[in-house]
Order: C-alpha cells, then sequence, then structure tokens
C-alpha cells in the first residue's frame, strides 16, 4: 500500500521524459526546478555524447564540458594547431530548441577561457564543423 508521497513519487517518475537520441529531445519542454532534473541530466548525457562523436569526426577533442543548471558548455580542442574553442547552449527551459538551432561558439585561448573570442552561433548539427573552422 502506497502512502500518498509514495504516489506522487510514483506519479513523477512516469512523466519524466527520458530520450535515447539527442535528436528525440527537439521539442521537448523541460521541467523547471532549482536543482536538476533527472528529466536534464538524461538530456546532458545524450547532448554530451553528440558533441562527441561531432568532435572526433573532425579530429578534434572535447575538453572540460560541464553540466550547468539547465545549461551546458565546454571545449573543442585541436590537438594539431594546439588551439581551442569554446561553446554553449542557453538554458534549455527558456528557449525551446535553443540548444540544437542556436550555440555559442567562440575561439579561446586554453580550456578555462570563458570569455575568449567574438560570439558566433551555429546548429548543433554543425558544431563540428565549425569547432574545426575555428581552430584552424
Amino acid at each position: 500500500m502506497y502512502t500518498k508521497i509514495e504516489e506522487i513519487i510514483k506519479e513523477t517518475e512516469t512523466k519524466t521524459t527520458v530520450f535515447n537520441k539527442l535528436e528525440d529531445w527537439r521539442g521537448n519542454c523541460f521541467e523547471s526546478s532549482s536543482c536538476k532534473t533527472l528529466e536534464f541530466i538524461a538530456f546532458a548525457r545524450a547532448f554530451k555524447a553528440y558533441i562527441a562523436k561531432k568532435a572526433k569526426l573532425n579530429n578534434l577533442q572535447l575538453v572540460n564540458v560541464s553540466t550547468g543548471h539547465f545549461y551546458l558548455c565546454g571545449f573543442f580542442f585541436n590537438p594539431r594547431s594546439g588551439k581551442y574553442a569554446y561553446f554553449s547552449t542557453s538554458d534549455v527551459r527558456y528557449s525551446r530548441d535553443a540548444w540544437w538551432n542556436n550555440v555559442l561558439i567562440r575561439t579561446a585561448q586554453h580550456d578555462k577561457d570563458w570569455t575568449g573570442g567574438g560570439n558566433q552561433y551555429t546548429a548543433l548539427v554543425g558544431i563540428g564543423e565549425m569547432a574545426l573552422r575555428l581552430t584552424i
């Protein structure tokens, strides 16, 4: 027999959206919270896997990838040139699909340079190519 609290927890758990492929997260309306939700943690895992593939396809390395409070950021490193590019998503709760259509990317001096060069934006599907152009 469930208590009322257990019923609420069970109901909440069944409503949490989890998709396996990053593309499936498009159009998702993320739950807002004062702490990271299970939904966002699952999304962040898929996002990191996706950009890791984009980095590898362009002979880049991912460095210092961070999961913030409903956003992600990190650096691409080009081992051939020794140059970095910083990327960051906006808050996924308030700009639906901005994490897919409009990712900030710019040059960086090192993997702790969050102020770097001029801001540019790219769709996530082209982030690997854009990072390569910025780090040549």
